[in-house]
């Protein structure tokens, strides 16, 4: 049974959409590639303090140290209390922003010796053109240099937001661009 075809771009459009992942960046100090190797012990800048409820309040603050803590735990580093002279300081923000994503999309992909093609059907393979409203978060993480107090290495994460999202899934998410984000530290030098 053929799906008609005014419907087959539209659910295309929804499966590209469904499968968007989280997009990580980093950016760093390649002069301070040396130093950012020594560092043993790190401790957290205080919450930080936002509009958006969604993001600023103790839960989302929570979730990101507990992914952060432990992942720095497994690859050896120590969270210490800010006044025991840590190496380096953590410190996180985020956004969520309202995005439009347009998306054209054919509905025949043939070619006129195709025995499936035919003259009656020739408006059918006229591109439609879908625009989809979304929001996308944004989860940053600075490292700073305790001494020098500088901002050595960033990580970002984007992705799309769900409209309700469970609690777990919540957490899930933002495990997994921690997880993504840290694969990147500590960066290595350049040669």
């Amino acid at each position: 049974m053929r799906l008609p075809l005014r419907i087959a771009p539209f659910l295309l459009g929804l499966m590209l959409a469904a499968c968007s992942g989280i997009e990580v960046n980093t950016q760093y100090d390649p002069q301070a590639v040396p130093q950012i190797d020594s560092f043993k012990t790190y401790a957290w800048l205080p919450q930080p303090e936002g509009k958006d409820p969604r993001l600023y309040n103790d839960i989302i603050n929570s979730y990101v140290r507990e992914a952060v803590d432990a992942d720095l735990a497994k690859r050896g580093f120590k969270q210490v209390d800010p006044g025991a002279n840590p190496d380096f300081k953590i410190g996180w923000q985020g956004a969520i922003d309202n995005k439009v994503d347009i998306q054209t999309v054919n509905s025949y992909y043939g070619y006129y010796w195709d025995p499936m093609w035919s003259p009656y059907y020739a408006g059918a393979g006229a591109p439609y053109t879908y625009a989809r409203e979304y929001e996308q978060g944004t989860l940053i993480l600075d490292f700073v240099d305790a001494k020098s107090n500088k901002l050595v290495w960033r990580g970002t994460a984007q992705a799309e937001v769900n409209e309700n999202p469970s609690a777990s899934r919540t957490r899930g998410r933002i495990n997994e661009a921690v997880e993504e984000m840290l694969a990147h530290f500590p960066p290595k030098e350049k040669k």
